[in-house]
Formats: structure tokens, sequence, C-alpha cells
């Protein structure tokens, strides 16, 4: 339990593994400061390893995601030091180099303005959900820069090269609804729901196997740029280490997963995962089926009709 308190950031640690990270500077519509940075850098090193913490949710505190970076603390006040603006970009890589092959899922709720830098947090997470009227923006072309940092990259790998040269080279904002339509987010929603949505998507992740949920987004994000040859010299690594991590457990994923849906229709995989995935309390050792398989497999055939 990360019990310290943060002056940009807010950190709120619910009982059932879900973490919340909340930028905290509505006042500045959430821009980072090389303060926020070094704040977001040990927080994210803590939760990683934090045994209350199974998945992180970073959003932001009034009517803004994150309105970029500070334009006044990250920009002009260390444009004369380099050894202040090199540690502050240095800090700010949190967005990139941790939340890309984060240990643990990550989501961002997009719960109003995303502007600029800020693309780089909602991009690496693994999964982002916005309400349908968040704004979506990258101004730096109408102030004389590229679009921060690794943006300009980012972009042009998730969204189609139109719509990345267009929203680029304009400065034009777009909403949620358009960027769930663009692949920017997974889905938007109305406002009035989005933590109900994102809290839903979080359990449903919660219920997976944590071994398997890690090596899973690890090979999404890794194997981008390989070559098949490649790619299956690592998937068949990060299958090992699944194994491996699952047996300092006590369990099997793969062989638990087969044995129940072939031996007991205790699941049905479309629509579930394996008892047990998530603590490990699989059939063998009191975990019940899942409801819809377990009914299923009980239903008794119905009788035909007698004719007049």
């Amino acid at each position: 339990m990360l019990k310290k308190k943060f002056s940009c950031v807010k950190v709120d640690q619910q009982k059932d593994g879900i973490t919340w990270v909340i930028f905290n500077r509505p006042e500045k519509r959430n821009a980072m400061s090389p303060t926020f940075h070094v704040e977001m850098v040990e927080i994210l090193d803590h939760l990683e390893t934090d045994p209350d913490t199974k998945l992180v949710i970073l959003t932001g505190a009034g009517v803004s995601f994150s309105a970029g970076q500070d334009l006044k603390e990250f920009f002009r006040e260390t444009q004369d030091r380099e050894d202040l603006k090199s540690v502050a970009y240095k800090n700010s890589m949190w967005r990139s180099d941790k939340l890309w092959m984060y240990n643990k899922p990550t989501i961002s709720m997009v719960n109003g303005f995303c502007i600029g830098g800020a693309f780089t947090q909602c991009i690496c997470t693994d999964f982002a959900i916005a309400a349908d009227d968040a704004i979506f923006g990258l101004s730096e072309v109408n102030w004389g820069i590229l679009p921060g940092g690794m943006v300009s990259k980012m972009v042009t790998d998730l969204l189609s090269q139109r719509d990345a040269m267009f929203y680029a080279c304009t400065g034009r904002t777009f909403t949620g609804k358009e960027a769930a339509k663009m692949g920017m987010v997974n889905l938007s929603v109305p406002k009035k729901n989005l933590r109900r949505e994102t809290l839903k998507l979080a359990r449903e992740l919660l219920e997976k196997n944590p071994n398997v949920l890690r090596g899973t987004k690890h090979a999404i994000r890794a194997t981008q740029d390989m070559s098949w040859r490649a790619a299956a010299d690592y998937l068949a690594a990060k299958g090992a280490e699944i194994k491996q991590r699952d047996e300092a457990r006590g369990h099997d994923a793969y062989a638990e997963g087969i044995r129940q849906f072939i031996d007991e229709k205790a699941y049905r995989p479309v629509f579930s995962p394996y008892v047990g995935a998530a603590d490990g309390k699989t059939t063998a050792k009191g975990g019940k089926p899942r409801p819809s398989a377990a009914s299923k497999k009980k239903a008794k055939p119905k009788r035909a009709a007698k004719r007049k």
C-alpha cells in the first residue's frame, strides 16, 4: 500500500487490486511539470511490485486528462539549464519506457482534454477509454515545434497515415467519439458512464491469469517490429516464462484450462476464463465451475411435445 502523499498526483488504491493514479493539477489542466514526472516515476516504480496493486488506471482530476507538458515549468524554466532540462526529459520517459512494457495491466480513462504530450501516456497504456466529449489535439504545430517527444512516431503507428498527417499538421482537435473510430482509444462512452465502463473493463482483466495476461501484453508490444522468425523465438520464450511463473504459485495454466474444458466442462473459453485463473482456486482446489458452463452441463433435454 502506497501511503505517501504527492503534490501533483493522487493515488487511490481500492481493495480489489485496482489502483487509480490521478493527475492532480486541475488548475493547470493537469499539465506535466518536472515535479509531476518525478512523482510519476516513483509511483509507477512502486506500484509495479506492490502486492496490493493488480491493475493501474490513469486519469485526470477536473476537466482534463492532461494538457501536455507545462510550457512554463517544463520548457521555459529549463531552457537555459541543461542539467535541469536533461533530468526533466529523463523523468518524463515514464510515459513510454515504463508504461509500454509495464508488468501490470494499465488503462487510460480520458475524462477531458488530452493534448500534445499527453498522447504519449494515452497511447502507451494497454487500453484507453474516453468520454464521448473528450477533446484530443496536437497543437504543437501552432506554436512552432514537432508533436511532443515520440508522438509523431506513435500516432503514425496507431492511426492511419492520413489521420496522423491531418491532425498533426493542422492542429485541429477531435472528440472521444472520433478517437474511438480512428483507433486512438478502444471505445468512447457518455461521460456519466465513463468510470463505470472503465471499471467494467478493469474487473474483466482481473479475472484472467495475471502471468498469462502479462505475457500476452508483452508479446503484442515486443513483436510489432520483429521478423517472423524472431517473433517465433520470442513467443516460445515468453510461453516458457509464463509456465515458470505459474509454477511458482503451484499452477499450470495450459494444463488446467484444457483439463477443465475437456474433462469437467467447467467453463466455456469463448465467454470466460478457466476457474481459478486469477487466484489459483481451480476446480481441483475447491473452485466452483462457471455458472453458464455448469447450468449447460446439468440442463436436461426438453421432451418433444405430444401430438393430440
